[in-house]
């Protein structure tokens, strides 16, 4: 036993020690993840296991187990931790350089928009028509810039946001939108209907976003007379899987996950208004919930967009 014992690291003779008086004091098997230093000077991760066994009058005789060279798995999980490590780091690094950039960059672009506009409007008539286009130009152009950085901010902010998650109506939350945005849905006639919704855990306005996002696009991504819209739940295992039914133009398949990626426009402005992020949004809500997102469709059919939300005994939180 003492030359077995030299052969373990320093830091993990407690292990053995313990391990060891279970197998005394308990009878139980001999388990333990250990660092070993090889003759060579070496370090090799083993995995122990051994049994007690015993003599006829039921004393300890001799006990038989087998070691395994764990190294190379043991060395993969260090470097995938300290991996996933760095990412996490660069992620938030990331992330608070967005947050600083956009937020920074709101009172120089509100400067900008309005001499422009205050120089629109008081030399209008003392300048040709090319200064004029030239001036509409850059003020289209800081307008859209402004939007840009808006919604950088907006998707910043939900991952620096620290949710507060709660049992959240999710019909309640339809009759919200339908409510709020009746302007828009009489303008556009479009018809709104929903079913089976459930309560589920969830951060509230972050789940108002992700239900406002999905039915807008479904109504600006509409060329029928009367664009329509069915919003249902179903309950799967440990998930609830929400689906956003539309009769909109569809999605080509061959664009993937694209339509998820920040500022990926499908269409020209000159076709469809916005920056492409609304999606982007609702993914890394949805995904920060613990659940995935997903679509079907097909051009000129409309789309189907499902995403699930965990539920069961284990509620997730940001």
């Amino acid at each position: 036993y003492n030359d077995f014992l030299k052969l373990i690291h320093p830091e993990d003779k407690e292990k053995v020690r313990n391990a060891t008086h279970m197998v005394m004091q308990y009878g139980e098997d001999f388990k333990a993840e250990l660092r070993a230093i090889w003759p060579d000077r070496s370090i090799h991760w083993i995995y122990l296991m051994g049994r007690l066994f015993y003599d006829i009058q039921g004393k300890p005789k001799e006990m038989i187990g087998i070691a395994i060279d764990i190294t190379p798995s043991k060395v993969a999980e260090q470097e995938l931790q300290e991996t996933l490590k760095q990412l996490k780091r660069s992620n938030a690094e990331l992330e608070q350089f967005a947050y600083v950039a956009s937020h920074d960059l709101q009172e120089p672009l509100r400067m900008i928009t309005s001499f422009l506009q205050l120089l629109q409007r008081r030399y209008e008539h003392q300048l040709d028509s090319d200064a004029n286009e030239f001036i509409q130009f850059a003020v289209d152009g800081a307008a859209r810039m402004q939007e840009l950085v808006n919604d950088l901010l907006t998707y910043s902010r939900i991952g620096r946001k620290t949710g507060k998650f709660e049992d959240v109506n999710t019909e309640e939350i339809l009759k919200q939108i339908t409510f709020d945005s009746r302007v828009l849905i009489e303008e556009k006639n479009a018809n709104i209907s929903y079913e089976n919704l459930p309560v589920v855990w969830a951060d509230y306005t972050q789940l108002v976003q992700v239900f406002q996002n999905l039915i807008s696009n479904s109504i600006k991504y509409n060329e029928q007379e009367q664009p329509t819209i069915h919003i249902s739940a179903e309950k799967k295992v440990n998930d609830w899987i929400f689906k956003v039914e539309d009769n909109g133009i569809g999605i080509d398949s061959h664009h993937g996950d694209r339509v998820f990626k920040i500022f990926q426009r499908l269409h020209g402005r000159d076709e469809y208004e916005g920056t492409g992020i609304g999606l982007a949004i609702v993914k890394r809500i949805v995904e920060q919930h613990g659940g995935m997102i997903w679509y079907d469709s097909k051009p000129g059919e409309g789309s189907i967009f499902y995403f699930s939300i965990p539920q069961g005994d284990v509620k997730h939180e940001i």
